[in-house]
């Protein structure tokens, strides 16, 4: 339990950090993103039209603070294209002109929900419809002050969205851990904007108790993994396959005494090597063959007393400090520390996961 409380102050700790220095609503605004999507059912849209509007539509959220690739594909910039007018000349080439509405909308493309739209219209000439339709998207003015007010409005929403919602949020992790989908609730929890200040920390705080749920169900998948690697003498594949093993798991105790085990076998092999390199006063092959031996390994007394005489000798002969500490696994803040960074990238590599195509529901929108 003391970890789990060490953890979680760690993660409040570092949100702290970031809160203090939220000044503005603009330096706010670049914590959220938005996914651009561009339907095919819009307009006569080819695919070259169709990569100008793109383009154009991460301009908007680049320069309003919101551009990037959001893990998260609930939230959505999208288009739609209306001919208002079209002419074709009676000259020779023939001239296509178009006149378009383009009304832009921010909002929930999960849900379905609508947040904010703004329409503008365009005009286009070209030698053909599609240089028509491209001429007009070019017009399309991304410094416009309209965008700003669009953008806020849909960012406004998209917070009170998390704010109304985080109860529910952080309840369906729970149901999703309680089913042992727990990369997709730390996902889920890590969604959360961190302008959303107090589901925000809300959120943080449940993510290292569902891993640590995590934690207790691989437990026991983890130590036979362990065992079959250990039985193959592939020392360092089941070290790191005991690495998220925690001091507060059920299983710590026996994946504790299997990695004393690892480390010890470890020692033999490092000692011999730094016996070997510091014979011919190889002090970079002596520190690194030291590195890897564990501060609770049985040959650790040796490896100081190794370590010292590197010391002295480098203060002699060099004139310098070496600096030098064996491992300690049972260094709790650094635990923490892995154990943070080991469920943010669980959290990270679950939305990248995801499909890169989603079926957005924008129906009613246009």
């Amino acid at each position: 339990m003391k970890n789990i409380i060490l953890i979680i102050s760690i993660f409040c700790f570092q949100f702290n950090l970031n809160a203090q220095n939220n000044v503005t609503s603009a330096d706010d605004a670049t914590r959220i993103a938005l996914n651009t999507f561009v339907s095919d059912k819009i307009g006569n849209l080819t695919d070259e039209a169709k990569n100008v509007l793109v383009t154009k539509l991460n301009e908007i959220t680049t320069k309003n603070g919101i551009g990037g690739n959001a893990l998260n594909p609930r939230f959505i910039i999208t288009p739609n294209v209306i001919e208002i007018t079209k002419d074709i000349s009676a000259t020779q080439p023939v001239i296509y002109q178009y006149e378009l509405q383009v009304t832009f909308y921010i909002g929930d493309g999960i849900e379905g929900t609508k947040f904010s739209s703004l329409s503008i219209s365009l005009k286009g000439n070209g030698k053909s419809e599609t240089k028509a339709y491209i001429t007009a998207l070019k017009a399309i003015n991304t410094s416009d002050a309209r965008f700003a007010k669009f953008i806020d409005e849909g960012k406004t929403k998209i917070i009170a969205y998390y704010n109304s919602k985080c109860d529910f949020i952080i309840k369906d992790a729970q149901t999703a851990a309680g089913q042992y989908d727990f990369d997709g609730a730390i996902f889920n929890l890590m969604s959360v904007p961190d302008i959303c200040k107090d589901c925000y920390v809300k959120c943080m705080n449940e993510i290292p108790l569902i891993f640590h749920q995590k934690l207790e169900h691989d437990c026991q998948v983890l130590l036979a993994q362990a065992k079959t690697l250990l039985a193959q003498n592939q020392y360092d594949q089941a070290a790191e396959t005991l690495s998220p093993i925690l001091p507060n798991v059920s299983c710590y105790p026996t994946a504790d005494q299997m990695m004393r085990e690892i480390n010890d076998h470890r020692c033999a092999i490092s000692l011999g090597a730094a016996i070997a390199s510091w014979a011919s006063k190889d002090v970079n092959a002596t520190s690194n063959a030291l590195s890897s031996i564990s501060s609770d390994s049985k040959c650790s007394a040796d490896a100081n007393r190794i370590a010292e005489e590197v010391r002295a000798y480098v203060k002699q002969k060099e004139n310098r400090e070496w600096q030098f500490k064996l491992l300690d696994h049972n260094d709790k803040v650094e635990l923490a520390k892995r154990t943070i960074k080991a469920a943010r990238d669980i959290g990270v590599a679950y939305g990248k996961g995801q499909p890169k195509t989603v079926n957005y529901n924008v129906r009613g929108w246009w």
